[in-house]
């Protein structure tokens, strides 16, 4: 399985706003820069982590971003789950459907393997993937040009 860009940002920016509490509130655009990515992806990230309640985001002066208590103990198991939405890792039904897709033991397997993936993420918490050595890694990472 392979996560999306989305969620790879998403949980990268989680995890920087982790290791941001006590100093001054990154904004959007230096969250993107940290994390060496485009400022407009950024933005429909930290858009869709707003709603889900795990990070505020305040304008103008003495505004930025900060994580959330909810952000702080989300389940990376139940973020991936809520970012990738539920499709299934193969396509079965699709423009040209599996000629299988009726008894095949496949789809439930992989399904399954799917499954267990979640289930190993579901004890981690955004709080865990900063631990040492990685928050003092995250701090630690100069802000740069983003990418357009």
């Amino acid at each position: 399985m392979r996560l999306t860009r989305f969620t790879d940002v998403a949980l990268r920016v989680l995890m920087r706003l982790a290791v941001a509490e006590g100093t001054e509130a990154p904004t959007t655009r230096e969250v993107a820069a940290t994390m060496r990515v485009p400022y407009t992806h950024a933005a429909k990230v930290v858009a869709r982590l707003q709603h889900l309640g795990l990070l505020d985001a305040r304008r103008g002066r003495g505004g930025g971003l900060t994580l959330t208590s909810a952000g702080r103990s989300a389940s990376i198991g139940s973020l991936v789950r809520e970012l990738e939405g539920p499709e299934e890792v193969v396509e079965c039904e699709g423009d040209t459907p599996c000629p299988l897709r009726s008894a095949c033991r496949l789809r439930g397997a992989l399904r399954g393997a799917q499954e267990a993936f979640y289930a190993a993420l579901d004890p981690i918490t955004v709080t865990d993937l900063v631990a040492s050595p990685t928050g003092p890694l995250l701090l630690g990472i100069g802000s740069g040009p983003p990418p357009d």
